[in-house]
């Protein structure tokens, strides 16, 4: 079954992420490297396996209408979404709504998926944030997007890679230490953690700088999952740990 956020979110919104094991009564449709509930459509898995698992989590999610695909990038991108017309074209790695029935969602296999909805439940988004885009600020653009004091603002981040199997360049603390906009410079340093034998790498704690990043936003609620997407075989994909495989969906919309 999926997760759900225990944030303190009115009821007339709905979020979720998905895990490779679908949900009771179905298991998903994809099968090989992508086994379960892949709703990934760039992976090479069979389109018609993906068209199912997407057919049944709409089907299965009471109140939703569609779903707004992004072509994600590794971008700062964010695409309003105010129709229910497909956006599968849209290069973007953030999206948000107002309007009921329509979801925001992203996909993910080790990024960070953060959900976000305003208190009052008048509008909701999601973000996919990468390294990149993390580091570029599409979290920022996200919270500048709802156009509302951040405060009013709730953000739940979902399953990631977690810092012990993320290692990364020296290139990418380098490029946090110089550009990552809103924590201290203490903070982005204790989430890089040095690899043993390996000098110049890095163990990146991802949620530890979404998290720090939310709070110097001034975000008045933030909390999350903390599973591991690399860690977790059975209810995760994980792109570091296998390549070539599914992808997980994290969805957040008003019930219509």
């Amino acid at each position: 079954m999926w997760l759900t956020p225990d944030w303190p979110a009115p009821a007339s919104v709905v979020a979720l992420s998905t895990t490779r094991s679908g949900f009771a009564g179905f298991k998903g449709a994809s099968t090989g490297p992508y086994e379960g509930f892949n709703l990934g459509d760039h992976v090479a898995d069979s389109p018609a396996a993906v068209a199912e698992n997407r057919r049944q989590l709409v089907a299965q999610c009471q109140g939703l209408d569609h779903i707004g695909w992004l072509n994600q990038v590794h971008g700062t991108d964010v695409a309003t979404l105010t129709s229910q017309s497909p956006l599968d074209a849209v290069n973007a790695d953030a999206s948000i709504a107002s309007r009921p029935g329509l979801g925001c969602g992203v996909l993910t296999a080790d990024c960070v998926p953060v959900l976000f909805c305003r208190r009052d439940g008048s509008q909701v988004a999601a973000a996919h944030a990468g390294w990149r885009g993390l580091c570029a600020g599409v979290l920022a653009n996200t919270v500048s997007a709802f156009h509302c004091p951040s405060s009013e603002l709730l953000a739940w981040i979902g399953p990631a890679i977690s810092q012990t199997h993320f290692e990364v360049g020296g290139e990418v603390y380098e490029a946090f230490q110089a550009g990552f906009a809103g924590p201290a410079p203490a903070e982005i340093h204790a989430a890089f953690c040095p690899a043993a034998n390996k000098a110049g790498h890095y163990h990146a704690d991802l949620y530890a700088l979404t998290k720090a990043q939310l709070h110097a936003l001034g975000v008045g609620w933030v909390g999350g999952a903390q599973r591991c997407t690399f860690a977790e075989t059975d209810a995760f994909y994980s792109f570091r740990r296998d390549g070539v495989t599914g992808r997980q969906l994290s969805l957040v919309y008003i019930k219509s």
